[in-house]
């Protein structure tokens, strides 16, 4: 394709338009396919209804070059998106017994019977290409056609991912549509609000206006992306600027690349051969959580307490009575004692706790809704940090799980920088 090909993405399933799954793929397609430099230009979500997938394909199939969709290819009746886009193409759908057998397959591993429905699963385009479903057994398909390009993949989350970045994306890239590298540089930073990095940003923008500059937040993060404009930079270049970019950043800068956190943390730790443990209160586990995502996490999270209740902050982390007493569950002090007691508890080098008011209930006058007091054991120290947010109760535990771990990421680098200046001295 000489041009730019058009890209439209169709989620098909009823359960979207009801609000009973949330429609994360279109955020997943997007992200993924603008990394390699080819943007969506427009979605759609249908419903099963056979009369509307026909109608919404067609279209799309008109005006576009590209069309991925996404649910309908399960053995249930409703899952019709193969046989009724067939149907619209006017395309053959054959019987394949390499399908049946990777189901069978599956099924005997689970130690269950495979059910006659799971048979309509088994079909693929007569000249199209299997995608093979790794963690489950609806396969996806790929069609082309008079210089279009057609991807169906699964509806669940766990099953389509890895399918379309195993072999969606490959599959693309040999066709010379998808760029074999990253179409942008993405530097992650997080301490400071968007129109901050922007202004920090501005003296790169002005000295290099061959280069687009785009801002994407979260919860406390701000992603900037460089990319060039029109294509006039190699990627040599690119990669010139962002580090640039990185020194005015300064401690603001995290990584490169789109690494979380959390796994920021881990390699900061891992680095050190130091361990850590995590006392929660009001974010109800999922600063546990952001380490139990990670591959390999054991080596440096030896676990954590979610202590709601004053009673389980006292007898499983080791709170005094007394500072709850004294200054409450959600106060410095208590932050403190519960960062040391889990440090302590679990044996563990560094210790990091939460403890606020997440809302919409709750708070004081010292501390109204959306306070969050953030404690921190390390081998040198142990302080506190206080913040507050304003947001909805899951807006306010995410920005919480963020503020902690940027804390600690800032904690740990200036304690190795410490640490070599130490060695740099003695020697």
């Amino acid at each position: 394709m000489s041009k730019m090909p058009i890209v439209e993405v169709i989620n098909f399933g009823d359960e979207l338009l009801v609000g009973i799954r949330e429609n994360s793929h279109l955020t997943y397609l997007g992200e993924q396919l603008a990394r390699y430099g080819l943007p969506i230009h427009r979605s759609r979500v249908i419903t099963d209804e056979a009369s509307e997938i026909k109608r919404a394909f067609l279209d799309a199939w008109q005006h576009s070059d590209i069309v991925i969709t996404t649910g309908g290819l399960g053995p249930t009746a409703d899952d019709m998106t193969r046989e009724n886009i067939a149907e619209a193409l006017g395309a053959k759908l054959v019987f394949d017994a390499e399908i049946e057998a990777l189901i069978l397959a599956r099924f005997k591993v689970l130690g269950r019977r495979m059910a006659a429905h799971h048979l309509k699963q088994c079909y693929r385009f007569a000249e199209g290409e299997v995608l093979h479903n790794e963690r489950g057994t609806a396969p996806g398909l790929a069609y082309r056609s008079e210089g279009k390009i057609l991807i169906m993949l699964p509806g669940p989350t766990h099953e389509l991912t890895p399918m379309f970045e195993k072999q969606a994306v490959p599959m693309l890239q040999a066709m010379g549509v998808l760029s074999n590298e990253e179409a942008y540089v993405q530097l992650r930073t997080c301490g400071s609000g968007e129109s901050t990095v922007e202004e920090t940003m501005q003296p790169i923008v002005k000295a290099h206006p061959e280069l687009t500059v785009a801002y994407c937040v979260h919860y406390g993060i701000v992603d900037v992306r460089l990319s060039p404009r029109e294509g006039r930079m190699c990627m040599d270049q690119l990669k010139a600027i962002a580090h640039e970019a990185r020194v005015l950043l300064g401690e603001d800068f995290v990584c490169f690349g789109h690494c979380s956190l959390a796994t920021v943390v881990f390699h900061e730790l891992r680095a050190l051969d130091r361990t850590l443990a995590i006392a929660e209160s009001c974010t109800g586990g999922m600063l546990c959580d952001a380490f139990t995502n990670l591959s390999g996490a054991s080596k440096v999270f030896v676990g954590g307490v979610v202590c709601y209740c004053n009673d389980v902050k006292v007898s499983q982390v080791g709170v005094p009575e007394s500072i709850l007493e004294q200054h409450g569950a959600v106060s410095p002090e208590c932050a403190v004692a519960m960062a040391s007691g889990i440090a302590e508890r679990l044996s563990s080098d560094y210790g990091l706790s939460v403890t606020g008011f997440a809302g919409p209930d709750g708070g004081n006058e010292q501390n109204p809704v959306g306070t969050i007091h953030l404690g921190y054991h390390s081998p040198v120290g142990v302080w506190c940090k206080t913040v507050r947010y304003t947001g909805g109760r899951l807006d306010v535990k995410a920005r919480a799980v963020h503020a902690a771990l940027d804390w600690m990421r800032r904690k740990l680098r200036k304690y190795k920088v410490e640490e070599f200046l130490c060695c740099g001295e003695r020697d």
